[in-house]
């Protein structure tokens, strides 16, 4: 992993991101810390075409966004259009919200219309990927959620956005996802687990956890993954220490230049 392709979700900092004043002030701390690229998400309203002349400005890359699941699976076409005028190819549904997936036959016809989504987005050359929380990780007809849907979609269609965090929440294990999804990993969510002092697990910034980055990286590596996405749903005091304290743990001792 080079620092290139180290990106901040931009959710762990979306009370700084109301106005499009407040977006281009945040993004311009956001690259003074050290990241060159950023995934959308949790982020005000701005125009495609005002966020993509700040990102310029900036030298920012968009590597990715988030955008809401209703849309992904009721008018993908919105989404062709959205990430067209953004000129960013990887998106990923973030989460399933009201979707019911208590049984068998719901979560396939969530892969279903996942596919179908995918298949839209694919053919305009755009990646759609599934980001899971741990809920994925309940049990139905002897299998997970989210092996379920990988299963029951085509790698062509949906990819994944691994975030090791909530894999970890679940009970499962983030280097052997990353490897179960070898050629179908465009990006992963770095995000690190502890045990806080209520003796309950909580977010913390990556490298003061408890995850096995090293092999969390290698893993991913051999998959193929492209970004390497900095996510911390909550702070425990400035989001902006956070995500220093992350860049530059993963800058000395993730990055191999």
């Amino acid at each position: 992993m080079n620092v290139e392709q180290v990106a901040l979700q931009l959710y762990t900092l979306r009370d700084h991101l109301k106005t499009p004043e407040d977006i281009r002030a945040t993004l311009k701390r956001v690259r003074e810390i050290g990241y060159q690229a950023v995934q959308v998400s949790g982020m005000g309203p701005i125009p495609e075409a005002e966020l993509v002349a700040i990102l310029k400005d900036l030298d920012i890359t968009l590597c990715a966004t988030h955008e809401p699941g209703a849309t992904i699976l009721d008018d993908p076409a919105a989404i062709v259009d959205r990430m067209q005028k953004l000129g960013c190819a990887l998106t990923a549904f973030p989460h399933p919200g009201k979707v019911p997936m208590g049984s068998l036959e719901e979560v396939r016809d969530l892969a279903r219309r996942l596919n179908d989504s995918g298949r839209v987005l694919h053919e305009a050359g755009i990646t759609l990927t599934y980001h899971n929380h741990s809920t994925e990780f309940k049990r139905v007809g002897g299998k997970t959620i989210l092996e379920i849907l990988y299963a029951e979609t085509s790698p062509d269609y949906v990819q994944g956005e691994i975030d090791t965090y909530w894999v970890q929440h679940g009970g499962g294990n983030s280097e052997e996802w990353c490897r179960a999804l070898k050629g179908r990993l465009p990006i992963l969510h770095l995000k690190d687990y502890v045990i806080n002092a209520e003796n309950q697990p909580t977010f913390c910034e990556v490298g003061a956890g408890n995850l096995n980055w090293p092999g969390i990286i290698a893993a991913a590596e051999d998959s193929g993954c492209q970004w390497f996405a900095v996510e911390q749903d909550r702070c425990p005091g400035d989001a902006f220490d956070s995500v220093t304290q992350s860049f530059e743990y993963i800058r000395d001792h993730l990055c191999s230049a």
